[in-house]
């Protein structure tokens, strides 16, 4: 496991006397002392002397050889969000420090913990331009939450402790420690203190007694209350204080895209996803609610469009760990900073049980509507050919809402989204904030590897599954059996919805010429099937769920089909589309 909420020495690690080892033996020590069990990671000059090292501990270490450096951050993201611990890369200096960059942006923008590490040319050598050199501190300075440079071997078991520290508790991040060669290979004594506190870091605030009280009495007196979640219930832990909120209250619960999951998607008062793509009836209500009840969330743009029209009849109260997000879009009437966990847990003693069922009853009028318009047709369509919204339907039912269901970014994203069961906590893995196309592939195998017992299904797009391809290797030298479904429609879909509904159907450069997915899969020793007739369907995900190891199935949907409901940029929720 990867840094349990409490470390703990899981291997006959010695820390109470001092060893004498090298820098490399020191950072595979402390990794060990912080209870990883799994990096993911790619070999070169700087970082070399780490994986002499890892050498010898291979019986405790699990070393997952990656086809790119972005594919080691984005499987050590997956494997983060299946578990709840802190993913654990491994890259060398220059290009493959440089190639970590796009994870790290997406681990920082998603609260995704992230133990990234670099090697470095020698100290002696830093700033001459010296071959595969960069300045990766700078580079990565505003996308991570901490990171630092180690050029002394005594250095490195205090800087990994830290980076644990920072990047699991608060809102979790990324963090990187940057090795110079001299530093790995340089010998100390060796001792490992895991680190509990950071001089002026509060990463759990006490929230206060007086906007406790004052949340219980607008919740109390709301006719109309919305509660809207957001990942930070997941992060938290907060699924049952949720769930005991919601039925407290009566009130409808709906999610941002990375909250999915924090409520079950079965529960009679879930009324669905919000933001761009969401539900109808969670969209237009957002608007007419009296109170809204944001928890862990950031009030981003595809939740809000355009903010000088969101929810301005309503009070707001937000529940937020990180200050700097209080406020930052939407001003709260009542502000609870504080962790979610901590913050349900105070709130629920104070509030009185309500029944709201009038108020949701009009969600459900909301949802006839949206089903006769949109659902029946994405789910049970009339025409010849597949649509993302049935694959996604069928995949529900095979796997009984019981998968973690990992997405790239586009159309499928969307519809996997709106139609996968959401039954148990972080089963969606997903790039929301940065939108990385080529993040589900490696993510799913991360996800994988953590949660063996785990059905894990990857919903890709074509576009997005050639950003990443070579990862299929990965798959299959690691042992990873994720079960890949693209849906190919040979365009970058979400892309040209955008070109047919705001650009006059001007298709610029995004229709794709594609390969035989197949034969590419059975290249790698993957197993593959395609599928393009609705009777083949249920068969071919049959047979994708029952095969023991990675699977590919590459299903030919419809071409020019659009994700609806939509709330176009700059518009206000309560202007969702349900057609063009």
């Amino acid at each position: 496991m990867n840094s349990p909420a409490t470390p703990a020495l899981t291997t006959p690690v010695e820390t109470s006397r001092a060893l004498r080892v090298s820098g490399a033996e020191a950072l595979v020590r402390s990794l060990l002392a912080e209870g990883v069990d799994t990096l993911f990671g790619y070999p070169g000059g700087a970082i070399m002397p780490v994986y002499d090292a890892l050498h010898g501990f291979r019986d405790q270490l699990r070393h997952v050889l990656v086809r790119h450096e972005q594919g080691a951050i984005h499987a050590a993201q997956g494997y983060a969000r299946a578990s709840g611990r802190t993913g654990v890369c491994l890259a060398t200096s220059g290009p493959g420090a440089a190639n970590l960059v796009t994870g790290i942006a997406d681990a920082q923008i998603d609260s995704t913990p992230v133990v990234c590490i670099t090697g470095q040319v020698h100290s002696a050598l830093l700033g001459s331009d010296a071959f595969q050199e960069i300045d990766i501190l700078n580079v990565t300075a505003p996308l991570t939450k901490w990171n630092v440079q180690v050029t002394r071997a005594e250095d490195l078991p205090a800087a990994v402790a830290r980076a644990f520290y920072l990047a699991r508790t608060g809102r979790p991040g990324p963090v990187l420690i940057d090795l110079t060669k001299d530093a790995q290979v340089a010998l100390l004594d060796f001792r490992y203190e895991p680190c509990t506190r950071v001089r002026a870091y509060v990463p759990r605030p006490r929230v206060s007694e007086a906007s406790l009280e004052a949340a219980a009495r607008l919740l109390d007196e709301a006719q109309r209350p919305l509660v809207v979640v957001g990942q930070g219930v997941v992060l938290s832990g907060a699924e049952a204080e949720l769930l005991a909120l919601a039925e407290r209250t009566g009130a409808p619960v709906a999610s941002t895209l990375l909250g999915l999951g924090a409520l079950p998607t079965d529960h009679p008062q879930w009324v669905g996803m919000v933001g761009m793509h969401g539900r109808y009836g969670a969209n237009v209500k957002t608007n007419e609610c009296d109170l809204l009840l944001a928890i862990g969330m950031r009030f981003d743009d595809r939740v809000t469009g355009d903010l000088s029209r969101y929810a301005k009849q309503a009070k707001v109260i937000h529940v937020e760990l990180d200050a700097a997000e209080i406020g930052k879009n939407v001003l709260p009437t009542v502000a609870l900073h504080g962790d979610a966990k901590d913050v349900l847990a105070a709130l629920l003693p104070r509030l009185g049980a309500r029944r709201r069922d009038a108020w949701l009853a009009e969600f459900r009028a909301c949802d006839a509507i949206e089903h006769e318009k949109v659902v029946q047709r994405d789910l049970y369509p009339e025409g010849p050919q597949l649509r993302m919204g049935e694959v996604v339907r069928v995949l529900a039912e095979k796997t009984h809402g019981e998968a973690i269901v990992v997405t790239d970014v586009g159309q499928h994203q969307m519809f996997a989204a709106r139609y996968s069961s959401f039954i148990r906590p972080r089963s969606c893995v997903t790039s929301g904030g940065l939108g990385t196309m080529g993040f589900a592939l490696p993510a799913a195998i991360g996800a994988k590897l953590a949660r063996p017992e785990r059905t894990v299904v990857a919903v890709i797009g074509d576009g997005g599954f050639q950003m990443t391809t070579q990862e299929l290797g990965t798959a299959v030298q690691a042992g990873a059996a994720v079960k890949l479904v693209i849906l190919d429609n040979c365009f970058l879909g979400m892309v040209r919805q955008w070109q047919e509904l705001f650009f006059d159907s001007r298709y610029s450069e995004t229709a794709m010429q594609n390969p035989d997915f197949c034969k590419l899969a059975e290249a790698y020793g993957v197993p593959a099937l395609r599928v393009e007739a609705r009777g083949d369907l249920g068969a071919a995900v049959d047979a994708m769920l029952a095969s023991p190891g990675p699977f590919l199935l590459h299903v030919v949907v419809e071409r020019e089909a659009n994700v609806f409901p939509m709330v176009p940029a700059a518009a206000s929720v309560s202007e969702v589309r349900l057609e063009a």
